[in-house]
């Protein structure tokens, strides 16, 4: 199936911050439901859909839904409401933003995240980037009675209203591509296994919660999956634009094809495997060193049980954890056609030893 901006961009366009993912959740479950031959879930939102092999291993595919955001930490009398951040949020680019509080009904309360002007500022020591307690969202209430009163309370989830749009013809600019890019990728993944001919590999594809604080759903999940072997698809830094060093973080081009993550973690036979896929396919892959963890939920997924043979394969994308996130939409497309060939490449006689 050809790209799919339109489902993409209703997953983009969703909030599902860090505890709270179930919106993107059910969107992604809906549309696996009439494409995998089982798609299930668990009590913490973890979901997960099945597509059955012929006698080969089980491969996990996985990604996060979950994205960075706030939370209401404390209503003034005044009616302004102080936030602690979920994840790795920044407070660099909190300022003058629209947000969206989620309430416990599903609908949500609009705001922004209050700016004191440019005149007002104390800007002896240069204009500082605030701390967490120093920002409120103001949703036009005057005493603490009304924002309680529309249903907010102490812990209500916040996101940034910062909708995705196409930034020329290959890009694609949204908040929460990380990592709702790869969730997009497993469904266009299991769309093109069930258009052809079946795979030997089973292929369970994970949309796990909870990765941006710690990779718990990841662990929860595949401990109660049991693969044999598995990939997690996620998004890196591209260290394309000015005043990133490549000498200290490595080059990485937007548009120049996925990553492979190469050391620690990483099992050599899958890189190896992932590497051979993208090269049957034609497909350029760009690559990447860690020297201990990798950040994503590649950590928890091989240390599960007995250990998993894991590898990453990651995005491109520019601006990370902040409301303009950049991918380019050529390197989503080869990552899915990897994946693809990889799941294909797996028969019964498979083996990931490296002794």
């Amino acid at each position: 199936m050809p790209e799919d901006r339109e489902f993409l961009f209703q997953l983009l366009d969703a909030s599902s911050p860090v505890g709270r993912e179930v919106a993107v959740q059910r969107l992604w479950v809906d549309r696996l439901q009439g494409v995998a031959d089982a798609v299930d879930h668990d009590a913490y939102g973890n979901a997960w859909a099945t597509i059955a092999g012929s006698g080969g291993p089980t491969l996990l595919l996985e990604a996060h839904v979950d994205e960075i955001g706030l939370a209401v930490r404390h209503v003034t009398d005044e009616g302004l409401i102080h936030v602690v951040p979920l994840g790795g949020s920044d407070p660099a680019v909190a300022r003058a933003k629209r947000v969206r509080i989620l309430l416990d009904d599903g609908s949500s309360v609009d705001g922004v995240v209050g700016n004191t002007a440019i005149h007002l500022r104390d800007r002896t020591e240069g204009d500082k980037v605030p701390k967490w307690h120093e920002i409120t969202v103001d949703i036009g209430a005057s005493s603490k009675d009304e924002v309680f009163g529309r249903g907010v309370h102490v812990g209500s989830p916040i996101v940034y209203r910062d909708g995705p749009e196409a930034l020329g013809e290959h890009r694609v600019v949204a908040r929460a591509i990380d990592n709702r890019v790869s969730g997009y990728i497993l469904a266009r993944v299991a769309e093109e296994l069930k258009a052809g001919p079946q795979a030997a590999a089973t292929v369970q594809l994970l949309n796990a919660v909870h990765e941006e604080i710690g990779g718990f759903g990841a662990t929860i999940a595949t401990y109660r999956l049991k693969p044999q072997v598995a990939v997690c698809i996620d998004v890196t830094h591209a260290t394309d634009t000015p005043g990133i060093e490549a000498a200290q973080y490595g080059k990485v081009t937007l548009g120049g094809g996925p990553t492979v993550t190469h050391g620690t973690i990483n099992h050599p036979v899958v890189v190896a495997g992932l590497s051979v896929a993208a090269k049957d396919a034609a497909i350029e892959l760009q690559h990447e060193s860690i020297s201990s963890s990798s950040g994503t939920d590649t950590d928890n997924i091989f240390t599960t049980r007995e250990g998993v043979p894991a590898a990453l394969l990651s995005i491109p994308l520019r601006y990370m954890h902040s409301p303009v996130e950049t991918v380019d939409m050529r390197d989503v497309e080869a990552c899915v056609q990897i994946l693809v060939r990889y799941a294909r490449s797996l028969g019964p006689d498979s083996s990931f030893s490296v002794l």
